[in-house]
């Protein structure tokens, strides 16, 4: 009987779910299980029911292609197999909130990679270098549900990891005015060329929900727990642009700062190439050695030559340099689907095992 925890995932035939299978192929600590999809995927082997749409680079792993795919639906069932889930699930947000509440009060912890539950006051939204003390409104969370064990955490939008890491380093110098661009890979939109041929070549200046999500979900981050809820930070105030651009895999931001309290650039750098949190602290499997990477070279950091940093867990960043109107200006890269989606979940129950959130049932 292994020792690893037993994972199920939800929504586990698009291309986050294709993802968090690639990732926890051989992981230490946990082992896929289960996969649940919709009902049309349901009965099939996972290989079935993928068919031609496997999207990752490496190979469908040959522990997941038996595996009989449950209905998303059936809940009791799904969740009697794990001892936790991750989400991936397509779905209304309506649709995902009671899908993923109803897996919770089976007392199946559930790992999020949507984003229909990022503004419910009692689920704690993780970057884990960042904000891991907000794993301590799961307290008041299991009281509202009323679990012991169930519950829900979620990781942020993709698009807000090349920036608000930086953020986060520069805090004692109180940034307060933040202009983003993100500039964004299709892979976001769980697409390839090959199933989105009018993005060759191509920029579309619009993502749908993106750019209020870039400009809040940090605040978010950045808040504390009073009343157990997580009351968001009132600074800095961030405007944001987000851009479709024809990338596959690799968000970058171009980003004006304004700090009240005036640091130099050495000071800056230093801040980033020092900067880490609980993950590097506890050496959790996915945590990338240095989270942050500053580059000095004027042409970095490049998507096809930096994505993949730390197994493309961590944030690369460059040109930072005094701005005419801002204090600073910057350009930061990370990876979407890995840092940004299914990776950044995976770190997240990485962290809420460590922390004896996550359990054998």
């Amino acid at each position: 009987m292994s020792d690893k925890l037993k994972v199920g995932i939800l929504g586990g035939t698009g291309m986050v779910g294709q993802r968090f299978i690639s990732i926890l192929e051989n992981h230490p600590w946990f082992e896929v299980v289960t996969i649940a999809a919709s009902p049309r995927s349901a009965g099939k082997t996972y290989e079935e029911a993928v068919g031609d749409r496997w999207k990752m680079d490496t190979p469908m792993p040959e522990a997941v292609k038996k595996l009989v795919v449950y209905n998303v639906n059936e809940v009791e069932k799904v969740a009697s197999t794990v001892d936790f889930v991750f989400s991936a699930v397509d779905m209304t947000k309506d649709e995902i909130k009671a899908i993923e509440e109803a897996y919770a009060k089976t007392e199946t912890p559930v790992v999020s990679n949507n984003s229909a539950h990022r503004w419910t006051p009692d689920v704690p939204m993780i970057i884990p270098e960042i904000n891991d003390a907000h794993t301590d409104v799961i307290e008041f969370q299991r009281k509202r549900l009323g679990t012991e064990k169930g519950f829900i955490a979620v990781k942020p939008n993709c698009s807000i990891q090349s920036y608000t890491p930086c953020l986060a380093a520069w805090m004692e110098y109180e940034p307060y005015e933040v202009i983003a661009s993100t500039y964004q890979a299709i892979s976001g939109a769980g697409k390839t060329f090959k199933d989105w041929p009018e993005m060759v070549g191509n920029i579309i200046p619009y993502i749908g929900g993106e750019e209020e999500k870039s400009e809040k979900e940090p605040l978010r981050i950045f808040g504390h727990i009073e009343n157990g809820v997580i009351v968001p930070a009132e600074s800095p105030k961030i405007s944001c642009q987000c851009i479709r651009v024809p990338v596959l895999n690799g968000h970058t931001a171009t980003v004006f700062v304004k700090f009240r309290k005036k640091p130099t650039k050495e000071e800056l750098i230093a801040k980033l190439e020092s900067f880490s949190g609980v993950p590097q602290e506890l050496n959790l499997p996915s945590a990338p050695k240095q989270f942050i990477k500053y580059m000095e070279e004027d042409n970095r950091p490049q998507v096809s030559l930096d994505v993949d940093y730390e197994g493309g867990m961590g944030v690369t960043v460059g040109r930072l340099r005094e701005d005419t109107i801002y204090d600073y200006k910057f350009v930061g890269l990370s990876h979407n689907t890995l840092r940004g989606a299914a990776g950044g979940a995976v770190l997240c129950a990485e962290l809420l095992k460590a922390k004896g959130f996550i359990n054998k049932k």
